[in-house]
């Protein structure tokens, strides 16, 4: 079988696997797990052969024409180079560990078939955009992560929460796709071609008349798939659905595209510098606010959903410095971790039954009770924190070590303002991640909270794929002198600068972090939390569920604002409160654009009610009026018809002789 087969058949047999599952899902239950995970891993097998095939040289590249456009063609094209090879194997893998985690946390969930089947769809959207040649069937795949996202994170639709969350999430990313669309059509009309291969040829040649636009244009839509700054808002309360959803949506799909996307159209942004700088911009925002509001958080999902959205900006940063390897090491090496904190959340929650979500303020003893989430997060805690020598480290380090080679000016043609941006709040970043990773270790495991039964041993699905994802979190890194055969041929190695740099200040972040935290649990009076509702034993998804339909505190107000105990209120202090909000951007937004298309839409009510419908009512009631005065005159009486015809006549004599005098 040819390895061009083997690439069709990779997202084919999850869309496969979502029709069925979707088909038979309430015929046939018992099909329902086989469905949703043998054609997953099919597909990851066939992700890693496709990779083993390509081996880093040469991409393979195939492509037939879809139908005849007139204009600008639309073929059904791949293009696998190292970068699309190694990203498939991620997201099969994420998507194997979530489907199989998925088949104990949500095995009493009455809607499991419709979720399976859905991630199935999501996965193969996601390894379509991964391995498509071609812009319109890569948009394709994007907009279909859009709408599974929609059903996914609104899976608990009973709740209000949900419903909004999802809501967002799906108004957010089209507030983007519409000037991506627009970038996309524009990229196009420049290149004559929405071939990957034939536009970077073009580029290469000099070819983009409106670069500086066209970039702009597609970076609206990168940054609200991919949760950067200013269209990062929904990200947070997408938290509403499924744990093992967040997993993949973080991890693997859907935010992953918009990094993927510029990765493999670079060179069309770095036909811009204007492009490139404010590319940069959004990338030192992103990073430095999402860690701040990472640090004021309670919920568990919440930290992590700011994390996610911080890493996303390291990885900007590094395409901002023209170093496309480096975003796509970072990528991988996040996705692997990233997975596994949220799946290890999801145990949590399972373990804590708490009704109040996943608030670290209400969790203790979890240490014992299940140490394989314990000692997997503490790995994966470590990898997000850059700790040498876990994963995260390596890749954290490229892409400071990118930005540091962009600042001191040898990046050619990228400008060195870009670099010294990247650099400075990735460091920034380095310390205020390693203090929100502590602070999370320190709440979830060694926190004051309420005692709640005991649910027994966690499903063996759930613990399992820990260990799988806790594997590349610790060793990943060793990859770093292979994986430059794959991507440019750039070193990827941490350079003694910003190793010493970004490991001081993560070790620092973390011992500030642990004095916090030891100073308020001595001063804290022990204040009881209550207790908490009993999980039903078995059913993490279950437990989610009522959470959130109970309006926990993590998705309102903050849950931890008057915890004494919390070494983040203690460090922020008054930018506590505000950094627990996300820093008020969705209020901002309500003000600024909410709340004046509320206004404006009342007022085009007011007008049509009052103004339009008064003119229509009017019209219809002067014809109406003298039809009434008509109607009246019909009496039915022939000597009235015949008195008014006489009247008439004489009326018209008279007339007749007035004016015949007149002339005369």
């Amino acid at each position: 079988m040819t390895t061009t087969t083997l690439a069709v058949l990779v997202p084919l047999l999850p869309f496969l696997g979502a029709a069925a599952g979707l088909i038979l899902g309430r015929r046939a239950p018992g099909l329902v797990r086989p469905l949703a995970v043998l054609p997953t891993l099919t597909a990851l097998l066939l992700a890693v052969l496709v990779a083993v095939r390509q081996g880093g040289g040469h991409s393979v590249d195939a492509a037939t024409e879809l139908t005849p456009t007139g204009s600008v063609p639309v073929e059904l094209a791949l293009h696998i180079d190292g970068f699309a090879a190694l990203v498939a194997v991620l997201v099969g893998v994420v998507a194997s560990c979530v489907q199989i985690y998925s088949t104990g946390y949500l095995r009493e969930d009455p809607r499991y078939p419709s979720y399976a089947a859905l991630v199935s769809l999501f996965t193969s959207a996601m390894l379509l955009v991964v391995y498509s040649g071609d812009l319109m069937v890569l948009l394709v795949g994007w907009e279909v992560m859009g709408i599974c996202s929609y059903f996914l994170v609104g899976h608990y639709w009973e709740t209000p929460e949900a419903r909004a969350a999802s809501l967002k999430a799906f108004l957010v990313t089209k507030l983007g796709d519409v000037p991506f669309l627009i970038g996309l059509f524009a990229l196009a009309a420049d290149t004559g071609s929405f071939r990957v291969t034939t536009i970077t040829a073009r580029v290469a040649d000099g070819g983009l008349d409106h670069p500086t636009l066209i970039a702009l244009l597609l970076l609206a839509g990168v940054a609200g798939k991919s949760a950067q700054f200013p269209l990062h808002t929904w990200l947070p309360d997408a938290m509403a659905g499924p744990t093992p959803v967040s997993a993949l949506i973080h991890a693997a799909t859907m935010v992953a595209a918009g990094v993927y996307f510029v990765a493999r159209l670079l060179p069309v942004f770095a036909a811009s510098g204007a492009a490139l700088v404010v590319l940069a911009v959004m990338a030192a925002v992103t990073m430095a606010g999402s860690a701040l509001a990472a640090l004021a958080q309670d919920d568990i999902k919440r930290v992590l959903a700011y994390s996610t959205i911080g890493q996303l900006g390291y990885m900007t940063g590094a395409l901002a410095v023209g170093d496309r390897g480096a975003a796509v090491f970072h990528l991988l090496s996040h996705g692997a971790f990233k997975a596994l904190l949220f799946l290890t959340a999801g145990v949590l929650i399972h373990a804590a039954g708490t009704n109040s979500l996943a608030a670290m303020s209400r969790m203790t003893g979890l240490r014992d009770r299940v140490p394989d989430a314990y000692w997997t997060m503490t790995v994966a805690l470590l990898a997000l924190a850059a700790i040498p020598p876990f994963s995260g480290f390596f890749s954290k380090e490229a892409v400071l070590g990118a930005a540091e080679h962009t600042a001191t000016g040898q990046a050619g043609s990228v400008p060195a303002a870009a670099g010294w941006i990247v650099l400075v709040a990735g460091l920034l970043t380095a310390l205020l991640t390693a203090a929100y990773a502590t602070r999370l270790w320190l709440l979830a495991f060694h926190g004051r909270g309420a005692e709640v039964p005991d649910h027994g041993k966690q499903p063996l699905a759930m613990t399992a794929v820990l260990w799988v994802l806790a594997v590349p979190s610790l060793a990943f890194g060793t990859a770093v002198g292979v994986l430059p055969d794959w991507f440019d041929g750039h070193s990827l190695s941490p350079t003694l600068t910003t190793s010493v740099l970004g490991t001081g200040l993560a070790l620092a972040g973390a011992l500030v972090m642990y004095g916090a935290w030891r100073h308020t649990t001595a001063r804290a009076a022990r204040v009881p939390l209550g207790a908490v509702a009993a999980s039903p034993e078995g059913d993490g998804g279950q437990v989610e569920a009522e959470a959130i339909a109970s309006h926990a505190p993590a998705y309102g107000d903050v849950a931890s604002a008057d915890d004494p105990a919390d070494p983040g209120r203690l460090l922020l202090g008054p930018l506590h409160r505000h950094a627990a909000a996300g820093f008020r951007l969705d209020a901002a937004y309500a003000a600024l654009f909410v709340r004046p298309v509320q206004a404006a839409a009342r007022l085009v009510r007011f007008l049509d009610r009052e103004v339009v419908e008064t003119y229509v009512r009017g019209a219809g009631t002067v014809p109406r009026w003298l039809g009434a005065a008509v109607r009246r005159a019909q009496t039915g009486n022939v000597q009235t018809y015949l008195s008014a015809l006489l009247a008439g006549t004489v009326v018209l004599a008279v007339a007749a002789v007035l004016v015949a005098t007149a002339g005369a």
